[in-house]
C-alpha cells in the first residue's frame, strides 16, 4: 500500500488528534474532582518514557509528526502526573 505525502500527512495528524485526546477528559475529570486515585503512577511514568524514546526516533528521522505528537503526549503525561501527586500530598496533609 503506497500513500502520497499529504494522505500520509493527514493520517499521521488524525493519530495524533486520538491519541492525544484521550488525555483531556482524565485531566479534566482530575481537575474537578481533585483526585486521580484510579490513575496508576507507574503508567504515567512507563507513557512518559515511551513518548520520549518516539520523540528520539522522530528527531533522528526528522519526522514533525511524531516529534509533535510526543511532546504533546509528553506534556499530558506529566500534566496528569503532576496532578496526581498534588492531590495525593493535599489529602495525606489532610488526613493527618
Amino acid at each position: 500500500m503506497y500513500l502520497d505525502d499529504f494522505t500520509l500527512g493527514i493520517v499521521a495528524i488524525l493519530a495524533g488528534i486520538l491519541i492525544l485526546s484521550g488525555w483531556i477528559p482524565q485531566i479534566i475529570k482530575g481537575y474537578k474532582a481533585k483526585r486521580l486515585n484510579d490513575v496508576s503512577s507507574y503508567l504515567m511514568i512507563c507513557v512518559f518514557a515511551g513518548a520520549v524514546l518516539w520523540l528520539v526516533y522522530g528527531i533522528e528521522i526528522e519526522d514533525i509528526y511524531i516529534i509533535g505528537v510526543n511532546v504533546a503526549a509528553m506534556f499530558l503525561t506529566m500534566t496528569v502526573l503532576c496532578m496526581k501527586l498534588k492531590y495525593e500530598r493535599k489529602y495525606k496533609s489532610i488526613e493527618k
